[in-house]
């Protein structure tokens, strides 16, 4: 295809000459396209200038037209077509203009009288090719420098001497130069990097790999101060730049900022040792700080000791109040260790409840007791947490290194032993590390996984004690109590396994199992035509709380077909005193149900009558440590007057426990004590036997 060249030239005889030295002998290789004036050969620049393949490929310009002379004629064309390139036609007198218009972008000139068929063609075609060749050259600098501003890193290049050469965006926005201020400027100022532990400034990257021939890379925690004095972690390599003959000529080096991702290191690992509740040290913290603290004592012959704190009912108030509040108080009793601590101890939450306080370089084991004591105190304050005024207790047990272990985990076990002996004791206290405890926490241990697989191998019993009526000696209800028919070992009491089965939450499946088999046991003895009678089943604060209660409660009487009056489950009064909103909104969907309520231990707990009023209670039992010395304490006797006269003013039964001589009987009768229960009447008994006693009838002695 023919290249389109514009001829801007307005005498005749030098358009002739033109057009035979290009088209009469070069086979058709140009098509000129002339015209006379400046204002005409703009117009078709217009039309045609943007250098499409159909489109002029060069202009030759006379730089003396009649509507334009001089350099101002150059300067037209050039600014109408910039990518075009421009051959200048000049007289001789003209020939410095020419030049001028060469240095402001021309491609060359040509005096007119040396104008032919053989040097034209030659330069022409010379100029459409270089023009051709600089476009090239031009696109391929253009997709680069979009290509270095698209991607996510810092591009900068020196010269051999280490002077800025080039900046890409992202390194004209991290070190805070735009490439205009950076070109020039020793890459030192442009790219201050020092090293982020001794802030001393590292080697040159782009100098070394000047002078060595290689990559280089930054030393680890390195940091860019940019020009604003602000700081970034950054990762770089540099590399060297070469010419043609493999000569190394300059440097460049791409820059990673790495501070978002230096700061979510950091940060994970933080929250690998960091409890993410609290901000406490975790576990795994304390265990390499325990370990070190040891290793110090050991070497300097001193002792240290671990504290080990667990909340008391924190479950209770976990379950009643919502896991947020929870969650604030557990917050709350963080701050409040950590007021009771010194800068070298090391407080920890373990999980759940559950804290670890190490207290290092201690004098004497009695120093942890002092400031178990000041924990213990600082707990004890009232916790405000929204709209509620929490009261907590904590149970601590404390161990000493070396006595009393001389790793961590025989530390952590003998401290966790401690606590718990501290729980046995009452709660709210502390106790240290004896070795006989690790016989009881075997034994804990080993009644915790019997108790696991107690249902399964149907080891549990009911044994029935009889409620008698006091007027007239006839049994008018059971009480199920339950034992452990455990092998080997024989029957083991609710006192030894009970406490057991509420700490690990067995005691759930337990109650259920109890609830369902006395439930049973009363429709059987209705069934065999015996008078139906109410059978109460003791209900431990771990199953009232426990979701569903209710519900379950309703499938044992549906499943066993015994009608809910004749179940009365028994409460102990002291658990009503803890959260009575929660509880007598429970109590009340069971008496919705038609089941009857009995408050034992009666009279043990504080604050017994203002309570009486809110919970749906039917039945009171008189404690039996009221009943142990009635005849020789007169305030024993008092009290138990007292409630009989209160129990029938409030129109609730009243069933005295522990009844076991002739002379607490009559003096229930005289009070006129409708109901009791105790040996004096019978033991609990299998339900064989317990049968029996039922076909006989009256039970009260003669």
């Amino acid at each position: 295809m023919p290249k389109k060249i514009l001829l801007i030239q307005d005498d005749p005889s030098d358009v002739q000459a033109v057009r035979e030295a290009l088209i009469l002998s070069n086979d058709g290789a140009f098509q000129v396209d002339s015209v006379g004036s400046c204002s005409e050969g703009l117009e078709r620049l217009a039309n045609g200038g943007d250098r499409k393949a159909d489109d002029i490929a060069a202009v030759l310009v006379d730089l003396s037209l009649p509507d334009s002379t001089g350099i101002e004629t150059f300067d037209q064309i050039f600014l109408a077509a910039p990518a075009v390139p421009i051959m200048l036609l000049s007289a001789a007198k003209d020939e410095d203009i020419a030049r001028l218009a060469v240095e402001r972008g021309a491609y060359d000139y040509l005096l007119k009288d040396r104008v032919d068929n053989h040097l034209l063609p030659k330069i022409l075609s010379s100029m459409i090719r270089c023009a051709g060749n600089a476009e090239a050259w031009f696109q391929e600098k253009e997709r680069a420098q979009i290509l270095l501003n698209a991607i996510g890193d810092a591009v900068a290049s020196t010269d051999i001497d280490g002077r800025v050469t080039y900046l890409n965006a992202v390194a004209e926005q991290l070190s805070g130069w735009s490439n205009e201020e950076a070109v020039g400027h020793s890459f030192e100022q442009v790219f201050r990097i020092v090293d982020g532990d001794t802030r001393e400034a590292v080697p040159n990257p782009m100098m070394l790999a000047i002078r060595e021939n290689r990559t280089v890379r930054l030393t680890p925690n390195c940091l860019l101060i940019r020009n604003d004095g602000s700081e970034a972690a950054v990762e770089d390599s540099a590399a060297p730049i070469h010419d043609r003959r493999g000569e190394v000529i300059g440097a460049v080096m791409v820059l990673h900022d790495v501070s978002a991702a230096r700061a979510q290191s950091l940060r994970m690992s933080y929250l690998a040792h960091h409890d993410s509740l609290t901000d406490l040290p975790n576990r795994v913290l304390l265990n390499d700080r325990l370990t070190q603290a040891m290793a110090l004592a050991y070497r300097h012959q001193t002792a240290l000791a671990l504290l080990f704190l667990d909340m008391d009912r924190f479950k209770y108030i976990n379950d009643s109040l919502g896991h947020a509040i929870g969650d604030r108080l557990l917050q709350s009793v963080a701050q409040r260790l950590l007021v009771c601590v010194r800068r070298t101890d090391t407080v920890s939450r373990q999980g759940g409840d559950e804290f670890v306080i190490l207290l290092s370089e201690l004098t004497q084991a009695q120093d942890a007791a002092a400031r178990a004591e000041e924990i213990l105190l600082a707990l004890h304050a009232p916790h405000c947490i929204d709209q509620h005024v929490l009261h907590v207790t904590a149970s601590i047990g404390i161990v000493v290194y070396p006595d009393d272990g001389v790793d961590v985990e025989t530390l952590m076990k003998n401290a966790d032993v401690a606590m718990y002996h501290a729980k046995s004791s009452g709660r709210g206290n502390y106790q240290f590390f004896e070795q006989s405890m690790n016989d009881r926490a075997v034994e804990r241990q080993s009644l915790e996984l019997g108790l696991r697989h107690a249902i399964e191998r149907q080891e549990f019993v009911l044994y029935y004690q009889p409620m008698i009526n006091l007027t007239t000696g006839a049994i008018i209800g059971a009480e199920a109590l339950l034992r452990w028919r455990r092998p080997q070992l024989g029957l083991v009491l609710p006192a030894q396994f009970i406490p057991v089965a509420e700490e690990s939450g067995l005691i759930v499946p337990i109650g259920r199992w109890a609830l369902r088999e006395g439930c049973r046991q009363a429709r059987a003895w209705q069934n065999a035509g015996l008078p139906p009678m109410r059978i109460a089943v003791n209900v431990s604060p771990v199953e009232l709380r426990a979701q569903d209660f209710v519900m379950d409660v309703r499938a044992v009487l549906n499943e066993t077909g015994l009608a809910p009056r004749h179940l009365e489950l028994e409460l102990t009064e002291t658990f009503l005193l803890e959260d009575w909103q929660s509880t007598a909104t429970v109590l009340q969907e069971l008496k919705k149900l038609g089941i009857r309520l009995a408050l034992d231990d009666f009279g043990t707990g504080y604050s017994s009558l203002s309570y009486l009023k809110r919970f749906p209670i039917d039945t009171l039992k008189i404690d039996r440590s009221f009943m142990r010395d009635l005849m020789t304490n007169a305030d024993d006797a008092t009290i138990v007057s007292a409630v009989i006269g209160m129990g029938t003013s409030l129109n609730l039964r009243v069933v005295a426990e522990g009844v076991e001589t002739r002379e607490q009987l009559a003096f229930l009768q005289e009070q006129s004590c409708i109901e009791g229960q105790g040996f004096y009447f019978s033991q609990a008994v299998p339900a064989g036997e317990f049968t029996r006693m039922l076909e006989r009838g009256i039970v009260i002695p003669a």
